[in-house]
């Protein structure tokens, strides 16, 4: 395995799931699985031009959100709404025991505002403020007052869900 293959295969191992919950705060179930291949692979063709100015973990998360938001502008150019109607028949995965508030969560999420979504999905994955700063390119109190409000929005969302 060379140098690149051997770096990316650590990134993803280290960070695989947590990329994963981005893919699931970002896209529909059915295209949820798609994003993730679509982050891995710009992870990938990122990996040349990191330069080590952030850490890894700043680096990954910063492709993942970028490739996200490109995954919602196809979406609202393809014609698609950007917010998704909840299917009120529960399939066999929302049935299982302690799905079902895991996808009334992510259903939440994926309902705020961009912005909103992309500081607490971050904050999900315990990035500092600093961080996440660094991966949406704000200042870390435009991060705390995104946070509060993403936090607030979320909790109406679940309230009405």
């Amino acid at each position: 395995m060379n140098g690149r293959a051997t770096r990316f295969a650590s990134l993803m191992r280290d960070h695989g799931l947590a990329l994963g919950r981005v893919a699931q705060s970002y896209a529909r179930p059915a295209d949820q699985d798609d994003l993730a291949q679509e982050i891995a692979l710009a992870i990938w063709h990122a990996l040349p031009s990191f330069r080590g100015e952030c850490s890894e973990r700043t680096f990954v998360y910063r492709v993942a959100h970028n490739r996200a938001l490109t995954h919602l502008a196809r979406r609202r150019a393809g014609g698609e709404a950007l917010t998704e109607v909840a299917d009120p028949a529960a399939g066999p995965e929302a049935r299982a025991s302690g799905r079902e508030e895991v996808d009334r969560l992510f259903r939440a999420i994926r309902a705020l505002r961009v912005p909103l979504r992309q500081v607490l999905t971050l904050a999900m994955e315990d990035l500092t403020h600093a961080e996440i700063g660094v991966c949406l390119g704000i200042s870390e109190g435009n991060v705390a007052v995104r946070l509060n409000r993403a936090r607030a929005a979320l909790r109406k969302n679940l309230e009405e869900a």
